[in-house]
């Protein structure tokens, strides 16, 4: 069995098929991304040297519209893990109706070793090279992890100079101040959010009863623990890349996250000043988290934590995937045998691509929206499509994963459907 990411991805295809009626032709068209770019971004550094860093885009389905899906500047980015994230976000936007195909993009790279003007220098390199292959009605890049409104706003110039247009509807997730939709920094967590809300009171869990333990405690996993901490939840553990805190009587998040942005780690937080005598708490590993006998775990960092090697230890009752592919599809079959309901990626971290969807349409439009208007837009979505996999999963008795992927399939059969079959016969 392969260790590729994208072959795991894969495998959750493979049982969401066995409940739908699509053609043997559109299974096969599904198995594949359409486009693949890889391209070689050579960058002047500060000291006069070049440094040459590769980057990628892939194009997985474009059927339902032009493509969608951000772009990662990390070291481990690869080929794989790019196809693999083009692949959820051809579901992704397909379970929550919206008119996009999936993409993803990426650069080999450890942003934190790079000055400001070396980030902007690689920014707009990246773009140069890709120029051809993105376009507001082709494939729409947005931030992902550790890019950000600020390196978007690079982006958008930079296709705007290679265009001589201004072309704001290219990038999404910029600055407000030049096109960027209000809410779009908040709508993964805003959206995970309101996925939690809308299943939790079918188990008859409520709030000030429930525990939480969050892993990932940056843009998304943070403000998801204080909105959780808002609504009443006992949010009891937080975790970064570098380790983190513990305390069964629950943190107070909203210092957790201040001592954060200015210290750059969690684990020393309660050793800040008049801090320290909030709570007691206990300092633990990412893995230790992932073990805690909570109510609610929220896998919101990196792909593959919850493995077959660690799957055992899972104590939570709910999984809620506030990242992308943090369950490999070995463990997903451990859990369900277990009774430990996960729910997906592809609908759960969802919010962050349906504002983006709004900030297009903005950007097409010329009319721009309230941030009330945009979060009851957010909310109102995303409660349709969790009832209505919820609906699905109860119906046909499977996980929520699977139904997600079933509701996502018949929205593309459907469009493949109506499109039509696309052949190409070889001569002779």
């Amino acid at each position: 069995m392969s260790d590729s990411l994208f072959d795991d991805a894969s495998r959750r295809l493979e049982r969401a098929l066995k409940y739908v009626s699509l053609s043997e032709d559109t299974k096969e068209r599904l198995k594949y991304p359409k486009a693949t770019l890889i391209v070689s971004i050579p960058v002047r550094m500060d000291d006069g040297s070049l440094r040459v860093f590769q980057g990628y885009r892939v194009r997985y389905d474009d059927t339902r519209g032009p493509t969608k899906g951000g772009i990662r500047y990390h070291p481990n980015v690869s080929i794989d893990e790019v196809k693999s994230l083009a692949f959820w976000m051809t579901f992704k936007c397909a379970v929550v109706s919206l008119p996009f195909g999936g993409a993803k993009g990426g650069i080999t790279v450890n942003p934190k070793e790079l000055s400001r003007m070396e980030l902007e220098r690689l920014s707009r390199g990246y773009i140069d090279a890709i120029a051809d292959f993105i376009g507001p009605d082709v494939d729409i890049p947005a931030p992902d992890m550790y890019t950000n409104p600020m390196i978007m706003g690079w982006m958008m110039d930079q296709y705007s100079i290679i265009r001589r247009q201004l072309s704001p509807a290219v990038i999404t997730g910029k600055p407000v101040t030049i096109g960027g939709s209000l809410g779009r920094s908040t709508a993964t967590a805003m959206g995970a959010f309101f996925g939690i809300e809308t299943i939790m009171p079918k188990f008859k869990y409520i709030p000030q009863k429930t525990t939480v333990a969050v892993q990932g405690f940056g843009n998304v996993g943070a403000l998801l623990a204080e909105l959780l901490c808002q609504a009443g939840y006992k949010v009891v553990a937080v975790s970064d890349s570098q380790g983190g805190i513990y305390s069964p009587h629950g943190l107070d998040i909203p210092s957790i996250r201040q001592y954060k942005e200015s210290n750059k780690g969690i684990q020393a937080v309660y050793c800040q000043g008049t801090v320290c005598n909030i709570v007691e708490h206990k300092v633990l590993t990412n893995e230790e988290l992932l073990a805690l006998d909570v109510d609610i775990l929220i896998p919101a960092a990196l792909e593959n934590q919850i493995t077959e090697e660690n799957v055992k230890d899972i104590k939570a009752k709910f999984i809620f995937e506030a990242a992308n592919g943090p369950t490999t599809s070995a463990a997903d079959i451990v859990l369900e045998e277990r009774g430990i309901h996960v729910f997906p990626d592809i609908l759960i971290n969802a919010g962050g691509v349906t504002v983006s969807y709004f900030e297009w349409v903005q950007n097409r439009s010329g009319l721009y929206w309230t941030l009330d208007e945009v979060n009851q837009k957010l909310k109102e979505k995303m409660v349709v499509e969790t009832e209505k996999i919820w609906q699905i999963s109860q119906e046909l008795s499977i996980s929520m994963r699977t139904a997600a992927y079933v509701h996502g399939l018949n929205r593309l059969g459907e469009a493949i459907n109506a499109k039509g079959t696309r052949a190409f016969y070889a001569k002779g």
